[in-house]
């Protein structure tokens, strides 16, 4: 395991933020909150005038700067159309700042609720909005961001985990032979999927990145953006047991495709990006362990309940890897 300290973020106190949010021509009060970001640093910030926006420090050597440009170009294309995303400000022309030390971005302030998955009406809703977030999704392909695929979000994430040693050595072999055989089983579905059509995709669209309310959801944070199936955007409004999730998936696919086909072979998919993600989240985790961020955050992790208790789960996903997929009669 790298002993490196990870100091990407060291400089940053809440003076360097001030300071460099007033580089370009913002006026702060003082007021600074951390939002909940560990992979950035995001800061909701009060200006003078009593109104408040959003700074987001990139990490350094995450992203290449084409890349933060071709997700800030995405969602400014999804805003033109009306769609209710949260898009980057243009500052002079430029929406990928620079200071001496940090590459940031500021937005607009908007807040919201959580989105209730029990709600029909709002699934129903979410459905309409990724339709149309899709559909311009459709007419272009991201040159520079990567695809979401088993490589990078499976076996990527696996080798990292046992290459650096984070797994007890009397788990290495069960975590192992596990994840070869489910990413093995994933391979399965997509096979049965065929060739879907990759579009470009919020890639990371979990609940909390909705914001709900009066007027409809708004989203937030395409920082993973990436070429995907379009069923990546849409399983995790997705809760419950079998038919639940049935019901839900009928919603969600009602509003949908009011503004875009779906592929109904992507269906077969879902177990597998599941898996996916089960996989990446803790690749994820030891891949940022060095950042004193994360062990303040995370303190279960990389413990041995910890490493016992994710071999569990994948075995239980191990088992719904090989049930047959949702039915959408749409």
């Amino acid at each position: 395991m790298t002993s490196l300290v990870d100091n990407s973020y060291a400089n940053l106190s809440p003076d360097e933020v001030l300071n460099s949010v007033e580089q370009f021509g913002y006026q702060c009060d003082g007021r600074l909150l951390a939002l909940n970001s560990y992979e950035n640093r995001v800061y909701r910030l009060g200006l003078d005038d009593g109104s408040n926006i959003v700074a987001k420090f990139y990490r350094p050597n995450r992203w290449s700067d084409e890349q933060i440009l071709e997700e800030h170009a995405f969602s400014l294309e999804l805003a033109e159309v009306e769609i209710p995303v949260v898009p980057p400000l243009e500052i002079d022309g430029q929406t990928l700042l620079q200071t001496q030390s940090y590459r940031l971005s500021i937005f607009e302030n908007r807040g919201g609720r959580a989105l209730d998955l029990e709600n029909f009406d709002q699934l129903e809703q979410m459905g309409r909005f990724m339709g149309r977030i899709h559909r311009v999704g459709q007419t272009s392909e991201f040159s520079h961001r990567p695809k979401l695929d088993i490589q990078t979000f499976g076996y990527y994430p696996r080798n990292f985990v046992l290459e650096n040693n984070f797994i007890p050595p009397e788990l290495v072999a069960a975590y192992s032979s596990l994840t070869e055989q489910l990413l093995t089983e994933a391979k399965a579905c997509y096979e049965r999927a065929q060739d879907v059509q990759l579009v470009r995709c919020h890639g990371d669209c979990h609940p909390s990145n909705i914001l709900w309310t009066d007027q409809g959801p708004h989203i937030v944070d395409f920082d993973d953006a990436r070429m995907a199936p379009a069923v990546q955007d849409l399983w995790m409004f997705l809760a419950g047991d079998r038919p639940e999730m049935t019901a839900g998936l009928d919603a969600v696919l009602s509003g949908y495709t009011e503004f875009c086909d779906f592929d109904a072979r992507e269906l077969h998919l879902i177990e597998a990006l599941r898996t996916l993600r089960l996989i990446h989240y803790y690749g994820w985790l030891a891949r940022r362990w060095d950042d004193p961020a994360f062990k303040l955050a995370f303190p279960w992790f990389n413990t041995q309940r910890c490493w016992e208790d994710h071999i569990l789960s994948l075995r239980e996903q191990a088992a719904l890897l090989h049930e047959p997929a949702l039915e959408w009669y749409g």
